[in-house]
This record gives C-alpha cells, structure tokens and sequence, in this order.
C-alpha cells in the first residue's frame, strides 16, 4: 500500500481517518491537506493541524441550511476534534484532552438529531461502581423488531467513530445499532476515571439485559443480538461472550487471543523477566527503563504512543502496573471455547499491532480455541485489507460480514 507518512503510526492513524469517508466521517481532502501540514513524530503538529481542520468545519455549519449537509459537516467535525486529541495522553492533566471531547460530542450530537431517526444516548447502569455510556441508532421508527448489532471498540477508540466504521453500513441493510464504551475507553476514562477491566462481561452482559427489555424496545429482536469487537475489542468481546449466552453471533475484527503477548512484543527480553520477577524491586527497575526509554528522541512513534495510551486508558501511572494490568488479558486455557455462537474472526494479513507467536496469528490462534463455531477470513495486501482492522477497506470488509450475518440470522 502507498505510505502516506515513513513514520508508520502517523500513516495508519492517517489512513485510519481516511477509511471514515465512505460513511459520513471524513472527506478525503481534507484529511490529506491536514496531513500536509504534520511534521513526521511530533505530537503538537498533528494537534494542530486536525484542530484547525476541526474548528474551521464546526465554524462552517452555522452558515449551512440544508440538513444533510449540516449533519454530515458535524460528524466531519467530531472525527476531526477526536483525532486532534489522539496524540496528547503522554500529559494526562492536559486540559484540551477533556476540552477536545466536549467539543466532539456537541457536534456528534447535533448531527445525531439530524439522522433520519434520531440517535439516542443512554446511560445504563451496573452495579460494578461504573455506568456504560451506550447510543442507540434505530434503522426504522416503526417498531418493529428488527436485528441488532451491539459494536465495541477497542484501545483507543471512542463508540463515535464505530458510527462510520459498521453503524452506517448496518442501517442501510435494517440492523438497529448500539455502541457504548466501558472503562478505559474515552468518555468512561475521562468523566468517570475508570481504567480497562480484563472482566468486560462486567459491561456487555448489562448492555445485553438493558436493551433485551422488548417492552421498552420492542425495535430489538432479542434473538438476533451479535457482538462485534474491533481492534482490541477483538479481546474484550469473545471474553464477554464466554460468560454471556444470550448472543447469535460474535465478530471479531481482528481476532485476539493474548494481549500481553502483542503489547508486550516490542519490550527487550531481560525487561520482561521483571514483569515475571517476585523481587520487591523489579517495579522500580522496569519503570526506571520505561521512563528512559520513552525519553529517548528516537523511540518509534508507535512504541511511544503505545506506552502512553497504555498508562492513560488503564489510568495508572507506572509501566510495571500497566502491564501487569494487561497480564491477564487472554483467551487461553479453554476459556475461548466457551463461546456458544457463530463466531466470524477476522484476520489482516499485514497485523502489526496484535501480533503472534509460533507461526500462526492471534486470530487463527482464536479461532482454532473457540473451535467449529468459528469461521476465519483473512484478507491480504491484494485485497487492499492487510492493515490491522482493514482500515481503509470498509466497503469489503462490510460486505463479507453482513454475507456471513445474514445467513446466520437467515435474512436470506
């Protein structure tokens, strides 16, 4: 694929903002004009250049009269002020980190009440000491039950973005949509101060008990509710459906099976022995090298961004706990095989964030634990898919799972 930065982290998250554009999220010259104003690995030229873009959109739609122009200028918007954020958790008492996000959400809501039929947040209580922000989107304001896709996004992700990734994309073919964040996702860390929980049945499985009530939503056919997981979500949503049987069908995009295995890839070997070692020391020694390390001018970008992210959406402040937070994050030793529905895993050929160990992917790995209810795809460089979660290749990626999801639901 072309490179549209060398620095590969400013390039997929560049990519990453294109691939909205088929869905109402980005406009293809805009991003790439954004994009010629980035310095290669700095921070604050990304800000400002998705910022600038932001504001001079948000400051356009006062003057648009038509509908359909001003919703789609909003939702432009939001994705821009979401993506001048991206870069600035390093600073985790940065003011424009929650600043940045009002903005998005005054906008994504504005354009929300402009969708055919309106969007609707709701808030759904648990008794885990943490609410679940969710929106619904409705395909039809008739009633009737129709199925219903519940999306789950991943490290770094907000539930906005899914909008432009799967929602559009099921409500052209009569799904209703549900996307919600739990802890460690955006608004959940920053209004609530909850970091990422390995037990994410601990939200699903409430998301699932408030939406089947079919007396308030007589609109969601309880027996045609799936799970799609994306990016890291691929780990969060076959944990939830292990523990939640009341799901038709699991996706995951892409498959994930361990996570400290990936997040741990790029750390040196003797520094993983301290996330083993039982001596009172080894925290401070790791975190000595991890603040080292991330001092260092030429530390690649990705490796940086990842830490940082890491320390902000797991809200600690030390490395060693980070990762020990991550420790338990993983699908083996039979838990995978809990899975009781049709699972689709998906598969990038050119995975470079969620990588795997002794010849097979995280995804076959996945597949292979939840064993004959899942189906594999891989998609490859030909394909124009390779890139973790297929950014850019939503149209395709759309196709084959709502192929793969209508047979399950036998809608044809």
């Amino acid at each position: 694929m072309y490179q549209l930065f060398t620095d590969n982290q400013f390039h997929f998250e560049t990519l990453r903002t294109l691939g909205l554009a088929r869905y109402s999220g980005s406009d293809v010259g805009e991003v790439l004009n954004a994009a010629s104003k980035i310095k290669i690995g700095d921070f604050e030229s990304w800000y400002e250049a998705f910022y600038a873009l932001a504001e001079r959109l948000n400051q356009h739609s006062k003057s648009i009269i038509d509908p359909i122009g001003l919703r789609d200028t909003l939702f432009r918007a939001a994705t821009y002020y979401r993506m001048s954020d991206f870069f600035l958790h390093g600073n985790k008492k940065d003011p424009r980190i929650l600043s940045l996000w009002r903005k998005q959400e005054e906008c994504f809501d504005m354009a929300l009440g402009l969708l055919d039929v309106p969007g609707e947040r709701i808030n759904v209580q648990t008794e885990h000491g943490f609410y679940i922000p969710c929106i619904l989107y409705r395909c039809s304001d008739d009633k009737t039950p129709r199925p219903t896709l519940i999306l789950t996004n991943g490290y770094d992700g907000p539930q906005e973005e899914l909008l432009h990734v799967f929602g559009f994309a099921a409500l052209e073919r009569g799904y209703n949509v549900i996307t919600y964040e739990g802890p460690g996702q955006p608004s959940v860390v920053r209004y609530q101060g909850k970091g990422f929980i390995c037990e994410w049945e601990k939200v699903v499985t409430p998301v699932v008990t408030y939406f089947s009530n079919s007396s308030q939503f007589p609109e969601i056919d309880n027996k045609k509710i799936a799970l799609l997981g994306y990016s890291f979500g691929g780990f969060l949503t076959p944990r939830a459906a292990a523990f939640e049987n009341r799901l038709a069908a699991l996706i995951t995009v892409d498959g994930v099976i361990d996570c400290f295995e990936a997040f741990s890839a790029s750390i040196p070997s003797e520094a993983k022995l301290l996330l083993q070692s039982s001596d009172p020391s080894a925290k401070t020694t790791f975190d000595t090298q991890a603040n080292l390390m991330l001092k260092n001018p030429h530390l690649p970008t990705g490796v940086k961004w990842g830490f940082e992210q890491g320390l902000w959406s797991f809200d600690v402040d030390s490395a060693y706990d980070y990762f020990q937070r991550v420790k338990p994050m993983n699908l083996l030793g039979g838990l995978a095989s809990k899975i009781e529905c049709p699972t689709l895993v998906f598969d990038a050929e050119g995975e470079k964030y969620f990588v795997g160990a002794g010849g097979k992917s995280q995804p076959e790995r996945l597949k292979e634990a939840i064993g004959e209810n899942a189906t594999l795809v891989k998609l490859t460089a030909d394909d124009a898919a390779a890139e973790h979660c297929h950014v850019g290749a939503s149209v395709l990626m759309n196709q084959i799972l709502f192929d793969w999801l209508g047979q399950v639901f036998g809608l044809f």
